[in-house]
């Protein structure tokens, strides 16, 4: 007896549909999109016409795939706000736990203070022959501070400045900056003997960076901003006299490194694709150097717990 035909019609969807379960139709292959520069290219390319780029990995793919996971206004200044910060409360709380609570000291100054003994053991910058047999202190040190007001005056003043060179180099080249200048101003400080940490280094090599970029500019804007710096780094020179502890020479070091990165560089943002390919190498550079710090300077508190 034949099926009625509404049976057969069912029969003959579910067939179909549980073959299609099984059996893949071989799709039209589409145009790829460079990861680089976002231009359509063929479907067999490797390399894309308009940039250049690799179509299966490049340093500008990457760096485009990574800014998608950070903030889309100044993404470099607010990671290093949030390392400063993560590494501040790791210090704060080895500090408590190793001292009874005694460690974070009453005063101003000595607020929240982390303990000499831990920011030696997690990566403070030492006396030149020790750096030189532990190179990853130099750029650890800049992401240690010694209390809470020390990481409050220069987390302050990272954010009234960082956006702004972040804007002007774009992120890459100021993340290449920023860490430079960083080792510039500890590797004059260890040179003179000190034991030190924080991001006071970098900061003055940002002011240093924004002040070459100004020099020699008529315009108002830029008269007004280098007016600005100049006062800075008075008052700055002033406290650093005033308060015990302050390291002078990082600060040097720093701004030093900060003005001659600053009359090299182009202060704009990358023109074109090759300029972008080099901004984008410094910036990995700069931060697989720090990758490879932090690693060294974990394993070295580990094997010394």
């Amino acid at each position: 007896m034949p099926l009625p035909v509404r049976w057969r019609y069912k029969l003959d969807r579910w067939l179909n549909e549980l073959s299609q379960m099984f059996h893949s139709e071989p799709k039209q292959a589409s145009p790829k999109i460079c990861p680089a520069c976002g231009a359509l290219v063929g479907t067999t390319a490797t390399k894309c016409f308009q940039c250049g780029a690799s179509t299966t990995f490049s340093l500008s793919a990457a760096s485009r795939t990574l800014s998608r996971w950070m903030p889309q206004t100044s993404p470099v200044t607010y990671a290093i706000l949030t390392i400063c910060c993560l590494m501040y409360v790791l210090s704060l709380v080895i500090t408590l736990k190793f001292s009874g609570g005694e460690g974070a000291g009453g005063g101003l100054m000595n607020l929240g203070g982390i303990a000499t003994q831990i920011n030696f053991r997690l990566g403070a910058s030492l006396p030149f022959t020790y750096n030189v047999q532990q190179p990853w202190r130099f750029i650890t040190a800049i992401f240690l501070h010694g209390g809470l007001f020390h990481i409050g005056m220069n987390m302050w003043v990272l954010m009234d400045i960082g956006p702004m060179v972040e804007e002007m180099y774009g992120s890459a080249r100021y993340f290449f900056l920023f860490v430079v200048t960083g080792v510039s101003g500890y590797l004059a400080s260890s040179f003179f003997g000190h034991l030190s940490v924080g991001a006071s280094g970098s900061l003055l090599g940002l002011v240093g960076v924004l002040l070459a970029a100004t020099t020699g500019r008529k315009s108002m804007a830029a008269q007004a901003l280098r007016s600005a710096l100049i006062r800075w780094l008075v008052y700055i020179g002033v406290l650093g006299f005033l308060f015990r502890g302050t390291d002078n020479f990082a600060h040097a070091g720093g701004f030093a490194a900060g003005y001659l990165l600053g009359r090299l560089m182009a202060d704009r943002l990358p023109a074109d694709t090759s300029e972008r390919r080099r901004a984008d190498l410094l910036g990995w550079i700069a931060g697989l150097a720090v990758a490879v710090s932090f690693g060294f300077m974990f394993f070295s508190y580990l094997q010394n717990t």
